[in-house]
């Protein structure tokens, strides 16, 4: 068997608005992690477990919690400064092209897992390459979260940042993922998934870390020229307590499956 059968990789054709790079390695800082049980499951619906394709992997964080199932993990991001930033393991092979573009050769992936990044695809070329990479029941995953949970007092300030202070700067590809992906056309054999979420132990600048790494975040901060958190800190600082208590949180995933026949 080949090392891995990725052909050389031509320039992206798609369009690319690039809304991370600037931030890229405040991304393998501050987001949080998916749950362990999330990887065996999709592993446990594909036949053989030789190969996955992590499209739109940003820092590498689905493709890392990959490796304990598939033989190869493959990953791409358009991101150049994505790749340079992601997390490094031997089972892992990064490559900068789009999802729409992946240079496969056909039926050699068990599973194709887009975490975080369905939103940004061309979706009728992206299926035309699952369609064609896919082998016979293979598995096409993909997933979302959108707001997290702290506790209401919090909740309601994070809730106001992400609606009034930067609200206007989310991407319109956003609304998808408010949407819980449901909107999202899957025009394959759709299976019922199970309910999964995220969860951390943060403290207070760590989740400002993580409020750093939205992109709407950082088009106010290009747009305005200061950082839009001093419009929330004060009050955020006031009903978190002491800056260095570490608090639980939550992200409730919105997955997706298929399966290829």
């Amino acid at each position: 068997m080949k090392k891995n059968r990725l052909k050389s990789q031509p320039t992206p054709k798609m369009p690319f608005h690039d809304h991370f790079s600037n931030h890229a390695s405040n991304y393998v800082k501050y987001r949080p992690h998916y749950p362990t049980n999330l990887f065996e499951y999709l592993a446990s619906l594909t036949h053989e477990h030789k190969r996955v394709w992590d499209c739109g992997t940003g820092n590498g964080q689905a493709a890392l919690g990959l490796t304990p199932y598939f033989g190869h993990v493959i990953a791409t991001d358009p991101s150049e400064k994505q790749i340079t930033n992601a997390v490094k393991h031997e089972n892992i092979k990064y490559y900068v092209t789009s999802a729409e573009q992946p240079g496969f050769k056909s039926r050699t992936v068990d599973l194709i897992t887009a975490a975080q990044a369905v939103h940004w695809f061309d979706f009728d070329v992206f299926y035309g390459e699952v369609k064609r990479i896919l082998k016979p029941g293979g598995i096409l995953a993909f997933w979302c979260y959108d707001l997290l949970y702290i506790s209401p007092k919090i909740d309601k300030i994070l809730y106001q940042y992400y609606t009034n202070i930067v609200g206007p700067f989310w991407p319109p590809e956003r609304r998808l993922v408010e949407g819980k992906y449901q909107s999202i056309p899957l025009p394959f054999d759709e299976l019922e998934a199970p309910k999964f979420q995220m969860k951390a132990l943060w403290n207070l600048s760590e989740l400002l870390g993580y409020l750093d790494t939205w992109s709407a975040t950082q088009r106010f901060i290009r747009k305005h020229g200061f950082h839009p958190i001093r419009r929330i800190e004060e009050r955020l600082t006031k009903v978190w307590g002491s800056p260095k208590v570490r608090k639980h949180i939550q992200w409730p995933l919105y997955l997706r499956i298929a399966q290829m026949h």
